[in-house]
């Protein structure tokens, strides 16, 4: 019996307030609902999101009255779709925000958050710098949320560089990777497809990415092409370079298919690395 799923990301703009980013996403997901989605994947950030020199500075708010969240958690309860808010600032520790995702289900209750682990402090080029942890408070565990459909692997943009979190949470029963991101143009031109193409390849799972698409106040570009990738690795939609809808439809049957036909996920071994293994094996080598 064939498990479908109808996803939508919706590829929304780097917004510098509430109001405006909860205006333009409830707009792209009336237009997701129309066109059959039962679960909506929204970028990283996207609740707002602005930069003073190499900072984050996106408005926030505490959860418990975060507007963004409140006004979409509504939306779910109202039309009975599931929605993944790929992440909002939310206020945190120490006069630092958390860069939290939610799961949001169809009574438009929280299933699941998840606080970004890996946080984007980068130097990409000479006046092109990023430092995610000047403002932001990292998080420190790994997010599986389940659904109706299959079992969720949550997490966040920068995250996207460090495979052993996939391989974790698809080790962990994920057969959907999450990668809601704010990626940026400069980096996305480079690497944004064939990362996402490589973390469902190595772990026979769909990769859902929604990426927010456009200038941020402040400075700063998003790059877009929200993609959905099946776990061979084939790119089922991209969102190219306008904000907008991109959905498909997963045969979520394909998973287990994959896993059969290259089992890597039942290999790995243990194995070290050190001075002493390197040289015993050149002392074997010349001793041959």
């Amino acid at each position: 019996m064939t498990r479908a799923l109808t996803v939508a990301c919706l590829q929304t703009r780097p917004r510098p307030d509430f109001d405006s980013a909860l205006t333009e996403a409830l707009g792209l997901a009336e237009k997701a609902v129309e066109g059959g989605a039962e679960l909506l994947a929204l970028p990283e950030y996207c609740g707002g999101l602005t930069t003073e020199g190499a900072v984050f500075v996106p408005p926030s708010a505490p959860e418990d009255c975060h507007p963004v969240l409140g006004g979409l958690r509504d939306f779910a309860a109202k039309r009975g779709v599931w929605i993944v808010l790929g992440s909002l600032a939310v206020d945190g520790p120490a006069g630092k925000i958390w860069n939290r995702g939610f799961v949001i289900d169809g009574g438009g209750r929280i299933q699941h958050c998840y606080d970004k682990i890996h946080l984007f402090d980068v130097d990409l080029a000479e006046g092109k710098s990023y430092r995610e942890s000047a403002s932001v408070a990292g998080g420190d565990l790994a997010g599986l949320s389940q659904t109706p459909w299959a079992l969720l692997g949550h997490t966040i943009c920068y995250d996207l560089r460090f495979p052993g979190l996939y391989r974790d949470l698809a080790q962990a029963g994920a057969e959907i990777l999450l990668v809601p991101a704010a990626f940026t143009k400069l980096t996305g031109e480079a690497h944004w497809h064939v990362l996402n193409r490589a973390r469902a390849i190595e772990n026979g799972a769909f990769v859902v990415a929604p990426c927010a698409i456009g200038k941020v106040e402040g400075g700063g570009e998003s790059y877009g092409h929200s993609l959905i990738v099946d776990p061979w690795g084939e790119v089922l939609a991209d969102g190219g370079t306008e904000a907008g809808v991109v959905s498909a439809t997963l045969d979520l049957g394909k998973v287990a298919a994959t896993r059969k036909r290259i089992p890597s996920l039942e290999h790995d071994r243990p194995y070290g690395i050190g001075p002493e293994s390197l040289q015993a094996k050149e002392s074997s080598r010349w001793r041959a």
